[in-house]
């Protein structure tokens, strides 16, 4: 019979930690409005194990990753290549990585390294602690909808524009019937609480999990991230406040609900895994001399636009400005980039990612895919249409980073923050999914 394991381990970070996510914010943690939290799913059939980790971080770096890996496989022998790290990419909480943003890497600031050893120090535990503690239980999974008909989430860049409503459901219980947890799957990113915030939050997945173990009381929940690159609440949402997190997470959890309730439980399991690596593509800027050029034509228009909407309160007008803001900040990283890469300045989120990895489980006829960074939700349709599973998990922020959005070439005639902000060539995209494809015919 297959053996299943939950647990989980508060990783809120200590005071005055930086809170990362709007980069031109600094913000220094001064408490915590929910605990932040690592939860591992185990599955063992016996003949393979997997394990499963969600993080209420923004970023993991995949040299963080490998060390719990290795350390995890020599304190309870499960295999390192059999682990998965997601993010859940809550915009009020830390960074386990390096930085992307130009005033960061300009500053030479440095990672948090106490509190990223302790997170490491935890996860192991974790791993172990989930494998020790694992008993005869069942697996089941499911998808519900839940989207712009419940006035959740959407496109950011194309108001109605792609978007992905799939709530992705996985869930363990015991022989006692008793539901011992569950790991949710959405596409929209967690901003909800803005950079007006100086206290940790997990913001809506918070209430997402609060909602699930209210029904489930020994439930434990995690949550990763879908391709959220151009996903969010920002045509969407009623506005930029805890209520409004709670609103969209509770029918979030409302959702996920419906699937444990109509599951379909299996007390064994095929568990196959497979996982490669690919070197990262980079673009082309320019030159300094042109870059220059575009940041003072951007910075105009948006001075321009803020001067006459800043302290307008329709939200059409806040739009304009703030769009033109976003591209403005866009190129200024272009610009920064360049300058840094002709002083010689290591990127970390570059070198230390590079190359990236993609990762890919087959769990009794689901799909679970990882690879790092934040991927436009065009991709995710793509592989879950493609991948040839009834049910395909997209998990970006996976065993690591990108410097900078996973666009489609499409998006980068039109430009914006997203493409502007990318130091990944155009065609990168393609060659993940392609590479994610290759990995699910080989666990078919």
């Amino acid at each position: 019979m297959l053996k299943v394991g939950r647990t989980r381990v508060d990783i809120t970070p200590p005071l005055g930690i930086e809170l990362e996510g709007y980069p031109h914010y600094p913000r220094n943690n001064t408490g915590a409005h929910d605990p932040l939290y690592a939860a591992c799913m185990y599955l063992d059939n016996g003949k393979n194990a997997v394990a499963m980790i969600t993080l209420d971080l923004l970023f993991f770096s995949k040299i963080y990753a490998a060390e719990v890996r290795r350390k995890a496989e020599e304190k309870c022998g499960i295999k390192g290549v059999n682990i998965m790290f997601s993010c859940s990419h809550t915009h009020s909480g830390p960074a386990a990585s390096g930085f992307i943003d130009v005033e960061d890497l300009e500053k030479g600031r440095k990672q948090p390294m106490d509190y990223i050893n302790s997170v490491i120090a935890k996860l192991v535990d974790l791993i172990c602690d989930a494998k020790a503690n694992a008993v005869e239980g069942y697996f089941a999974y499911g998808t519900a909808i839940c989207g712009a008909e419940s006035g959740v989430g959407g496109n950011r860049r194309m108001p109605g524009g792609p978007h992905d409503p799939l709530v992705s459901v996985m869930a363990v219980k015991d022989k006692n019937d008793v539901v011992r947890g569950a790991l949710v799957n959405y596409t929209l990113h967690p901003t909800f609480i803005h950079e007006w915030s100086t206290v940790c939050t997990a913001d809506y997945p918070c209430y997402l999990k609060m909602q699930i173990e209210e029904v489930y009381k020994d439930a434990l929940t995690g949550f990763s991230q879908g391709c959220s690159g151009n996903q969010s609440s920002r045509y969407y949402r009623q506005g930029e406040s805890y209520d409004e997190a709670e609103r969209v997470g509770r029918a979030l959890g409302k959702a996920a609900n419906t699937v444990i309730e109509k599951a379909n439980w299996l007390d064994d399991i095929e568990i196959k895994t497979a996982s490669t690596e690919i070197e990262i593509d980079l673009r082309s800027f320019g030159t300094e001399e042109e870059l220059i050029k575009q940041v003072e034509h951007d910075t105009a228009v948006y001075k321009e636009l803020y001067a006459k909407y800043g302290q307008s309160t329709n939200r059409d007008e806040y739009y304009l400005w703030q769009n033109a803001n976003l591209k403005c900040l866009g190129s200024e990283n272009q610009l920064g980039y360049v300058k840094l890469q002709n002083k010689g300045v290591k990127i970390e989120m570059l070198e230390d990612e590079n190359p990236a990895e993609i990762q890919v489980f087959n769990l009794g006829g689901v799909c679970v895919v990882g690879f790092p960074g934040e991927a436009f939700v065009e991709y995710g349709l793509y592989i879950k249409a493609m991948a040839g599973f009834g049910m395909v998990v997209v998990n970006e922020l996976t065993n690591g980073d990108l410097p900078g959005y996973m666009y489609t070439p499409e998006s980068i005639v039109t430009g914006g923050y997203e493409t502007d902000t990318s130091m990944l060539a155009p065609g990168f995209g393609r060659k993940v999914v392609k590479t994610v494809l290759e990995l699910t015919e080989r666990v078919k």
